[in-house]
């Protein structure tokens, strides 16, 4: 039996060698360390990781965080020549996967909508017609304070195709003005209602100092993205119309959830947001 022990140690010590195995030494006396008072659970949370804010804040409205769009070019694409006439878009000349949210009128006065926006930082450009808007000018303050844009959709929303050159100067000259006087702000774009112009129209808009009539390619409804190309797809660059509307045009759904739809629906064809005002 003795026998038999020694030689299983003496192969042991064999093996320990050949595989580089050593025994442990006991390990030496951590040095004492201060004593720990205690401190509230919430001091002992891990930090948030960058963007955890903004993840936090898409969260609440059911979405998840766009990519960062682009830098701005150094050179607008758009740009309005010299004593030439007003350009007239409906996109943007750009192979980046951006498009360009525009939301009409301002009939529909949603606080939520002020918070989504302050929430998700996604720019808009806003087209606001006066008969929409006077009966509370304050609303869009904070709306503009975010860095979204203000521009022109006249004083009535008229068709203005239905106007003599006198009568659309009148209705856009006159939305300037009213703007520059409420904000502070004098508009570069202007968008005429239902889409409908002329020449005249182009006239009067230079006359009114704007850059550009500003159309587009797709539409948000209630549920759905109304396209003006049979691939029903995004294009990089594309131009999208809103509306300031409510339950009861959205048949009963809220703008903020009109606006989640059609955020979604830009994520997932791979598209992000970027600033109509930085491009013309």
């Amino acid at each position: 039996m003795k026998k038999t022990i020694a030689l299983w140690a003496a192969l042991t010590a064999v093996a320990l060698l050949v595989t580089g195995c050593t025994v442990e030494e006991p390990a030496a006396a951590a040095a004492p360390t201060p004593a720990k008072t205690s401190t509230p659970a919430a001091e002992h949370k891990a930090p948030e990781a960058p963007g955890a804010a903004t993840a936090a804040a898409y969260r609440k409205w059911g979405l998840k965080p766009f990519a960062a769009p682009p830098a701005p070019p150094a050179v607008k694409p758009v740009v309005r020549a010299a004593g030439g006439p007003v350009p007239v878009i409906s996109e943007i000349p750009t192979r980046e996967k951006i498009v360009f949210i525009t939301i009409d009128d301002g009939a529909e006065k949603d606080p939520e909508f002020v918070r989504m926006m302050k929430d998700l930082k996604v720019p808009v450009t806003m087209f606001l017609t006066d008969s929409s808007i006077r009966a509370d000018y304050g609303y869009f303050e904070p709306l503009l304070a975010q860095g979204n844009g203000l521009a022109n959709h006249t004083l009535t929303h008229p068709n203005l195709r239905t106007l003599s050159q006198e009568g659309q100067h009148r209705e856009i000259c006159g939305q300037q003005t009213k703007l520059k006087q409420r904000y502070g702000t004098t508009p570069r774009l202007f968008r005429p209602p239902y889409g409908n112009w002329n020449e005249a129209t182009r006239a009067a808009a230079g006359e009114c100092g704007l850059d550009a009539i500003v159309l587009w390619r797709e539409s948000m409804q209630i549920k759905n993205m109304q396209y003006q190309r049979g691939d029903r797809k995004l294009h990089p660059g594309d131009i999208i119309l809103a509306h300031f509307r409510g339950p009861s045009e959205l048949k009963g759904r809220t703008m903020t959830e009109m606006t989640a739809t059609m955020l979604r629906k830009i994520q997932e064809q791979g598209f992000t947001v970027a600033r109509l005002e930085d491009y013309v």
